[in-house]
């Protein structure tokens, strides 16, 4: 029997059968042509292939669900075989860029950006429009702000590679508005290795410089706390129980005096932020075990990183931005401290194959934030410190069993996810000089701890701790030559649990003066809370804690066909149900009735259809057209404040938002020059109801973020893709071994908001209102850039270890919240970075070793978050983010 076309597609991206999905088997006696545009391999038993050659020749290691895509031919081009549109960074593509986490990485994927700590937008849309999965299995996030987690949180050393697939078939979710994301982790090896690296880099903004600091703990270095952050007894006791904070049996003193530690609270002053480092090990073997190959592979990584950011903070009164609310300066130095931990086990005998993996992630951001300024309308100067340790962690265990029997296969998958984040003593202190010429401390910065009017302290705790079980089955048959079908179901249960409980620090107006001249540490201490009758009040006693759930049920059925030879059919359709609760935790034990609830239970038919029609054996033709949904994630919809110390921002979640429903549709060329280059021409176009926008509220000396249903938007674009490589081999010397590596994509997107004259928008606990209220007929999407380009040129030994390589980075300005009112929106720009790597190897010893170099952002590009009307601007969360060095080398043995 002759392999149909269609078949090398279906049979495309693994080799490593570790996810769910079917590959058919083909007869021991099948030989594959060579492609016309390709290289024929060297058969498997040529003494002359060596393991490395035969690695290669695998391609890239990719699991994704619902579909084991395998090599059919050792030269196969990934993104061109498969049958959907996708982009794959393999470990030497990840390599190229240098960069030390996924995210970054991935920002150098065609129409891919990546906003703040990791969340990565596909064609502009928000993070809630990409679609996470590590090995085909759902991810939680520790991230209390979005259900989707930041990509940050992996460093590239646990990925084995990345596939971006950007049109929708119906074996993945149907959260699937602008792409998914699937990261593939490290396999079974080879051969035995071990792996060992470090690095140090330095910061032109931070290392050596001026930033602010507080002790904490002598082990905070590590990311764990010593127990100085443990919640103390007299507050212990009062979460647990169940009584209000002004009951009669209720110590408030012995609270209020526990809130504040000196190690946490008081603000130091360092001239030389010390410079970061990492470290890095990995190992693995293979043995056999009876019939079985059994391998085993391991890995652990630390990182210690400072980033210091002079930051302008500006608000407005007016709409036309001249007058001005509040003006600061605020230094934030943050302490990110990171360890990761992988352990896989895989199992081979015969064709069946069992893959078990493990991943730890564990991530702290230890911040300290000093700020100063003027209330312009008042005419008061402030200073504002912060400080905030954010400990994440995430637990992932996955099993997958697949089974073949012929052309039938049966793949199990199932498997447990963990997600904590703790905020303890999340600390604000904030000192007011009135500039009163006729008090005789308006010279003076005071805290009279009066809510705001002299002086404010506030002290909150936040936990949030999220399950998720997950499992599945697929099933494939081949029915016949040039027909198979797989069919599959889904189910997911997510459950969370997010409190919480801010206590604001208030003194009686008989407290003398000269107190609010002490430093935080001495103004809240048992002694002054005794004898000026300091007291506590909660501010979050109405929703200290909720709990959200979203469980889906899924099944799917899909074709793959071809009808005529070089013209092939993928299509299929998807059922989800999903319900979607978030409700308060009763904590008190005469409990506030809420109605900031919601219950969402919807059912969708998704289907999902692509076209390829191979014109010739170097060009093809691919068309989409798929329907897909956006859920609201769970901090959207909880009514609860929420401070983001990426954006400096607190946000509120409004329980009336309701799920998105995108309708979408792409045609894409691609031309195939030589192995491993291409040249895609795409254009795409998005119907999206209820699309999910952020909106900014300002006052009180801070903006506010909050969520709403706009009534509708559309979003279409085009994007243009070229990766070639030139051969130097003929100028001899020292080129006699390079080529040149020339890869650039641009994205072209353009979004319009709908907003129509009679719409209404609901935003708790107000009843509906005009949708021209929050959103503008026309406006962009949030988060939406119009161009995103990448490119990366450079050289490349072909023999050897030896890249130098030029990365470029752009992306247009992008609306990052509704302006509130009629303040115009605020703007981020983030404008060209240019990046250079050079990555070298060295046989030191007897041993090969890898060398690094890194200088990112070479140009010193700012970031740039403000509000314009044209004439005049304002920074809203502007800062210098500078340039960076690193060095690092790592051993295999």
């Amino acid at each position: 029997m002759i392999t149909p076309s269609w078949l090398s597609r279906t049979l495309l991206l693994t080799t490593a059968l570790v996810a769910p999905g079917f590959a058919f088997a083909q007869d021991s006696g099948t030989a594959m042509p060579p492609q016309p545009t390709e290289e024929t391999a060297v058969p498997a038993d040529d003494p002359a292939q060596d393991a490395a050659e035969e690695r290669a020749a695998r391609g890239p290691d990719i699991s994704v669900p619902g579909e084991i895509l395998v090599t059919g031919r050792r030269t196969q081009n990934v993104t061109r075989s498969a049958d959907q549109v996708v982009s794959v960074l393999s470990t030497e593509d990840i390599a190229r860029t240098g960069e030390g986490d996924i995210a970054g990485a991935l920002g150098r994927v065609t129409g891919l950006s990546v906003v703040g700590s990791g969340f990565v937008y596909v064609r502009g849309l928000g993070d809630r429009y990409s679609l996470a999965l590590l090995n085909g299995l759902p991810l939680p996030s520790p991230e209390p702000l979005r259900r989707v987690v930041p990509l940050d949180l992996f460093p590239t050393n646990v990925v084995a590679s990345s596939l971006v697939q950007k049109s929708y078939s119906a074996n993945f979710p149907g959260e699937f508005g602008g792409g998914v994301i699937n990261l593939t982790t490290i396999a079974v090896p080879d051969e035995s290795f071990l792996s060992v690296g470090g690095g140090i880099s330095a910061d032109s903004e931070t290392t050596g410089k001026l930033g602010y600091t507080h002790y904490g703990s002598g082990s905070d270095w590590t990311g764990y706390g010593n127990g100085v952050r443990n919640i103390p007894g007299a507050l212990k006791d009062y979460f647990s129980g169940g009584l209000r904070i002004g009951d009669p049996n209720v110590n408030s003193a012995a609270i209020t005096g526990a809130l504040v530690k000196p190690s946490l609270a008081v603000v130091q002053r360092n001239n030389d932020i010390p410079a970061n480092f990492s470290g890095s090990i990995t190992g693995g073997t293979a043995f056999d075990a009876g019939d079985a190959r059994v391998g085993v592979v391991a890995t652990l990584s630390y990182s210690n990183e400072w980033d210091t950011r002079d930051t302008i903070q500006q608000s407005s009164l007016v709409a036309d931005l001249t007058v001005l609310d509040g003006d600061y300066r605020s230094v934030n130095t943050d302490n990110k401290i990171t360890l990761n931990g992988l352990l896989g086990i895989g199992v081979e005998l015969g064709d069946h194959k069992l893959r078990w993996t493990n991943l730890y992630i564990h991530d702290t951001l230890k911040q300290t934030r000093f700020a100063s300024g003027r209330d312009v309308d008042s005419g008061f100067d402030r200073i504002i410190q912060d400080t905030a340790w954010f400990e994440r962690q995430l637990f992932d265990s996955q099993v997958v069993g697949e089974l073949r029997f012929g052309e039938f296969g049966i793949d199990l998958r199932g498997g447990y996810a963990k997600s904590k984040r703790e905020a303890p003593f999340e600390t604000n202190f904030n000192y007011v000089r009135t500039n009163n010429p006729n008090s005789p401390y308006g010279g003076v910065y005071l805290n009279l701890l009066n809510n705001g009017q002299t002086g404010a302290a506030s002290v909150a705790f936040s936990d949030l701790d999220e399950d998720l079980w997950y499992g599945g089955a697929d099933i494939s048959y081949l029915v016949a030559p040039r027909l198979s079908l797989t069919a599959g179901y889904a189910y997911t249960d997510t459950h969370r649990e997010s409190s919480r409980r801010e206590f604001l620090i208030i003194a009686p107006t008989t407290m003398p003066t000269y107190v609010g001249l002490w430093r935080p540490d001495l103004l809240v201490r048992p002694f002054t809370v005794e004898n000026f009758g300091i007291d506590v009040i909660e501010s979050t006693q109405a929703t200290p804690a909720f709990e959200a759930d979203l469980e889906i049920h899924a099944g799917y059925i899909k074709a793959n066909w071809e009808p005529i030879d070089s013209v092939s059919l993928d299509i299929g359709v998807r059922y989800e149900d999903a319900k979607q609760t978030v409700s308060p935790i009763q904590v008190f034990a005469d409990a506030i009735t809420s109605d900031a609830s919601t219950a969402l239970a919807n059912d969708y038919w998704l289907p999902a259809a692509t076209l390829t029609w191979e014109v010739s054996p170097q060009l093809q033709l691919r068309f989409n057209a798929s329907k897909t949904i956006a859920r609201p994630q769970f901090r959207e919809l909880i009514f609860q404040l929420y401070f983001d110390p990426e954006s400096n921002r607190s946000y509120r979640g409004n329980p009336y938002l309701v799920d998105s429903e995108l309708k979408n549709a792409e045609a894409r060329i691609e031309y195939y020059p030589g192995r491993d280059e291409r040249i895609s021409l795409a254009g795409f176009y998005k119907d999206i109801k209820n699309p999910i926008e952020t909106f900014v509220s300002f006052g009180d000396n801070e903006s506010r973020g909050g969520f709403a249903n706009a009534p509708k938007a559309r979003l279409y674009g085009a994007e243009l893709e070229v990766q070639k490589y030139i051969d130097l081999s003929d100028q001899g010397g020292l080129f006699s071994t390079r080529r040149l590596v020339a890869i650039a994509n641009y994205t072209y997107t353009k979004s319009e908001l709908k907003i129509g004259a009679d719409d209404l928008v609901r935003v708790y606990p107000s009843e509906p209102r005009p949708a021209s209220n929050f959103f503008q007929d026309g406006a962009p999407l949030t988060g939406q850039s119009d161009h995103i380009a990448n490119l990366q040129f450079g050289l490349e030994d072909t023999d050897s270890l030896s890249q130098q390589t030029i990365l470029v980075s752009y992306a247009s300005k992008r609306v990052v919240g509704r302006g509130d009112g009629n303040l115009p929106d605020v703007i981020e720009k983030p404008g060209i970075t240019v990046d250079f790597v050079a990555r070298q190897g060295i046989k030191l010893f007897g041993i090969g070793t890898e060398w690094k170099f890194e200088a990112r952002n070479i140009f010193n590009q700012r970031h740039e978050e403000y509000q314009s009307t044209g004439e005049t601007r304002i920074d809203v969360n502007s800062y210098d983010i500078g340039r960076k060095f690193s060095l690092s080398a790592s051993a295999k043995f």
